[in-house]
């Protein structure tokens, strides 16, 4: 057999570059000719101790680039932090945000309003400070020098961490007593805006942290601070639409005896839309109900809704009819949509401007309503008896498509019915089939007739809102009032100046019946002027006069005519053109309102200023 290789052969040389990363190498025969007389075996354990920590920390970055950051709060994204550090980077870890942050706007004093965000641990009965408490810290602390610097500290034993313990000696000698013996403090930091500061503590394992960890925990940091920085950033997008979806919305509802109202504005969680209602009163003891939706969501639905909002408002004030109504909101949309470039082809741009719309005007001296909407969902009606309907209303285009018409229907609803005005934010959700939503609707309503407006408008919520809205839902319950017989007056007289002596008569007389002998005076004025136009300049047919004894005093005076008459500046040597002037002069509001067969002058007096 030939010669043993000496000890020192070139096979050891070989087995150690032939060493997989592990530290471990396989045996390798030494060269020479004939039978093996031996092997040699070189390792390194120490090279598998750091692979395998090094993939255990791409591991646990990686999971942190999924786990951080899956929504859009502040609160909630912290709080994943700190459960993707547990258990495999530290036992427990605290995070401390100012509140400023909290509300989605930067920190002027970052140091002076931390406030406990999260505390999250294997256990849960470690006495650390609890969430929500604010925290007044010394400079001393880890806390604060990460902070004053911008980097991790890093303390290996916290019993000999004299400005960490000098905080709050009692609570120190507290967590060690739960064996908590070692701390990383790191600073929540992003495009140079402090967010706040992230704690990661180790009590199970006895080795205290080194420089690897912190390293680690200043990874996994920086990745939070990207995502709690977004979130900041949407809050505060999301609080600035909210508040602006709020301040358009009405503050208050206007005095009027036509219904009782009831309302509820729930924002989505994701984003404020542009849902909005209203309660406008109109001449004759007459309301509008509105409910509306603006596409989109954030400040540009926001902004559009308080500009339909006012818009509407302000074609309500002219007393057009529904339909008309729509149709102007209709043109208003097409030029808005204009405006913002919507019809740009260059742009490749579609329409960026749209809405529904559900308008309602009540009578309550005819106990008629009239409806008219554009791809809004239909209303609810319950009446006395129990009954729930939604009415056949024709479903018109959507706000914003310009050209296409828009109709009206009349509904009768008796005293106490209840309308119900909803956006789709109610009745869509993805997890949930529409019919589904307006049958629990009908079941809601009919469950209990004898709710009122408030308690009806909490029950729609309960049984149908989201837990987690995706969209607005604005609601309007209307419960309707009618006006007593006894409070209304009328009287028909022929196309003669004779007879407004005879109007007058009898006008006074019913003020005396009604008590209200003191508005007789400017009463009897107004009607001679409004009377006797409407004899001049009605056409020769037949004037009608109506008193209303509502919360204020109204005149009414209809004739055939479509002019509509107007106040002018009359000369001192005119023998004419003061009468709307005294008209204005004695009345609290007046104005014309058009009907099928002519117009309306109307006037109102205040009762308590006769």
């Amino acid at each position: 057999a030939p010669a043993p290789a000496p000890a020192h052969a070139h096979a050891p040389l070989h087995a150690h570059a032939a060493a997989p990363a592990s530290g471990s190498a396989p045996a390798a025969p030494a060269p020479g000719a004939g039978a093996v007389r031996g092997l040699v075996l070189v390792g390194e354990p120490e090279v598998g101790k750091y692979a395998v920590a090094a993939r255990r920390r791409l591991e646990l970055l990686a999971e942190a680039s999924t786990r951080i950051g899956t929504t859009l709060d502040v609160g909630r994204t912290a709080r994943e932090l700190a459960e993707t550090a547990v258990p495999r980077l530290a036992d427990f870890v605290t995070v401390d945000v100012p509140a400023s942050v909290l509300r989605g706007e930067e920190s002027n004093d970052p140091t002076g309003e931390l406030h406990r965000t999260v505390v999250h641990g294997i256990r849960d009965d470690c006495p650390f400070y609890p969430v929500g408490e604010r925290l007044v810290l010394r400079p001393t602390t880890p806390h604060m020098r990460s902070l004053a610097t911008g980097q991790p500290v890093l303390e290996p034993e916290l019993k000999a961490a004299f400005g960490w313990i000098a905080q709050d000696p009692d609570h120190a000698e507290l967590l060690l007593a739960h064996n908590i013996h070692s701390l990383i403090t790191v600073p929540l930091l992003s495009r140079g805006v402090v967010l706040g500061v992230a704690c990661f503590y180790r009590s199970r394992n006895p080795a205290p942290y080194g420089d690897d960890d912190r390293s680690l925990a200043q990874e996994l940091a920086a990745r939070a601070s990207l995502c709690i920085d977004n979130a900041r950033r949407y809050t505060r997008e999301h609080t600035l639409a909210l508040s602006l979806q709020r301040s358009l919305l009405p503050h208050g509802l206007p005095e009027q005896s036509a219904v009782e109202v009831a309302h509820r504005y729930l924002p989505a969680e994701s984003g404020v839309g542009g849902d909005w209602f209203d309660v406008i009163p109109l001449s004759g003891t007459r309301v509008a109900l509105l409910v509306g939706d603006v596409v989109g969501h954030g400040l540009h639905a926001a902004a559009t809704m308080g500009r339909l909002r006012t818009a509407a408002r302000n074609f309500a004030e002219l007393e057009l009819a529904p339909d008309e109504l729509l149709t102007h909101l209709d043109n208003l949309m097409v030029r808005l949509d204009r405006e913002e470039g919507g019809d740009d082809p260059a742009a490749g741009t579609t329409a960026i401007v749209g809405a529904t719309c559900l308008y309602a005007v009540y009578d309550p001296t005819t106990q008629r309503c009239t409806m008219a909407r554009a791809g809004h969902p239909p209303p609810a009606l319950l009446l006395p008896d129990g009954t729930v309907t939604f009415p056949d209303l024709p479903a018109g285009p959507p706000l914003g498509l310009g050209g296409l018409p828009f109709e009206s229907a009349e509904v009768h609803l008796p005293e106490n019915s209840r309308l119900v005005l909803y956006t789709d934010g109610l009745i869509e959700d993805r997890h949930r089939d529409i019919d589904l939503a307006l049958e629990e609707l009908h079941r809601t309503l009919a469950t209990d007739p004898g709710r009122s407006p408030e308690d009806t408008c909490q029950a729609i919520l309960d049984a149908l809102a989201p837990e987690h809205p995706a969209d607005d839902i604005a609601l309007l319950v209307a419960r309707t009032h009618a006006t007593p017989p006894d409070r209304i007056a009328a009287w028909e007289l022929p196309a003669d100046p004779a007879r407004v002596c005879d109007v007058r008569a009898a006008a006074m007389e019913q003020l005396g019946r009604w008590g209200l002998e003191e508005s007789s005076f400017a009463t009897e004025l107004l009607l001679s002027e409004l009377v006797t136009n409407g004899i001049r300049y009605g056409g020769g047919e037949p004037v009608r006069v109506r008193l209303i004894h509502d919360r204020t005093l109204i005149c009414e005076v209809y004739d055939a005519s479509n002019t509509a008459p107007r106040m002018r500046q009359a000369a001192n040597t005119d023998e004419g053109g003061r009468g709307l002037f005294l008209v204005a002069q004695l009345a609290q509001a007046w104005g014309t309102r058009y009907t099928p067969d002519g117009k309306v002058i109307w006037a109102e007096f205040a009762l308590d200023a006769a």
